[in-house]
């Protein structure tokens, strides 16, 4: 029986392996050959096949993507639009993390009537699709003077996150323990000091979680980049799209190939740099009811 079971488990065992083994192929499939092929020049494109090793390490396309290829008109690769990237993830990524936690912090620890209509209505955003906000956010930025800039996008990207942030951190400090809470009042501690020296030291799990997901969910934007954005604001997605369209004699793929992987670049780092804490914040509680 035990001889039986044992070679039943390893069957289901070798099976699963194989299967996540040719997942992992096909879903890596893209990006290898993407790879490859940005490191070839048009000659070795031509004469060779899409999966074949390029002949030595050519990295020519990377340096025309970042700062020679065309976008339309102007030809100056993809690092204007890699800045704009910068500037506008980095601070709506911060705010709206912070905004989330200080909402998410008050709708789960201090609640007050309406508290929970508030959240229910807060979470109408997480599910609202983004079209139906592009022309009433469009005349809010022009009231606030802030069409077509950095500025503009940031306020887009925060507004939009904040729904996202917000259930991330209530739920997670839905599992707080109340009498934590009672203790520190007890204390004489107040609101913001059970905040910053309760609170905030026990978040860093779902802080993570939070960072990450606003970063991959900004970057990768394309919808508001194109819709708010001016000449001089452009994102990198726009930028990459542009940089795709471009019309020359000949087609570049080696040069589109290194530029989408300077768009993909920073996110594929945060996720291999920082992925971990990612998995143990969703577990530690931050999809739980």
């Amino acid at each position: 029986m035990s001889t039986k079971f044992f070679s039943a488990q390893t069957l289901w065992r070798v099976l699963l392996y194989v299967t996540l083994a040719v997942g992992a192929v096909f879903f890596l499939a893209p990006l290898y050959v993407m790879l490859v092929t940005s490191l070839k020049d048009a000659e070795e494109i031509r004469q060779n096949s899409l999966v074949s090793l390029p002949g030595s390490l050519n990295f020519e396309a990377w340096r025309l993507a970042w700062d020679s290829a065309c976008t339309g008109a102007q030809c100056s690769g993809l690092e204007p639009f890699f800045w704009n990237s910068v500037w506008m993830a980095v601070p709506a990524v911060l705010i709206s993390t912070t905004w989330g936690a200080l909402n998410g912090y008050v709708l789960s620890l201090w609640k007050f009537r309406g508290s929970e209509t508030l959240f229910a209505l807060l979470l109408f955003g997480v599910f609202m699709p983004f079209q139906v906000v592009l022309l009433p956010m469009s005349q809010v930025l022009g009231w606030l003077g802030m069409s077509s800039s950095i500025g503009g996008l940031i306020l887009v990207h925060l507004l939009a996150g904040l729904p996202s942030t917000t259930l991330f951190f209530r739920n997670y400090y839905a599992g707080i323990p109340k009498d934590l809470m009672n203790a520190a009042r007890m204390d004489g501690a107040g609101f913001w000091m059970i905040f910053f020296r309760i609170i905030v030291p026990m978040s860093t799990p779902i802080v993570m979680v939070t960072l990450i997901w606003q970063f991959t969910q900004i970057w990768n934007d394309f919808l508001f980049g194109v819709a708010f954005s001016g000449a001089d604001s452009k994102p990198i997605t726009v930028g990459l799209n542009n940089l795709a369209n471009t019309t020359s004699s000949v087609k570049a793929y080696n040069v589109d190939m290194a530029a989408a992987l300077i768009a993909g670049l920073p996110t594929m780092l945060v996720y291999v740099l920082a992925g971990r804490y990612f998995v143990r914040g969703l577990t530690a509680g931050a999809v739980k009811g």
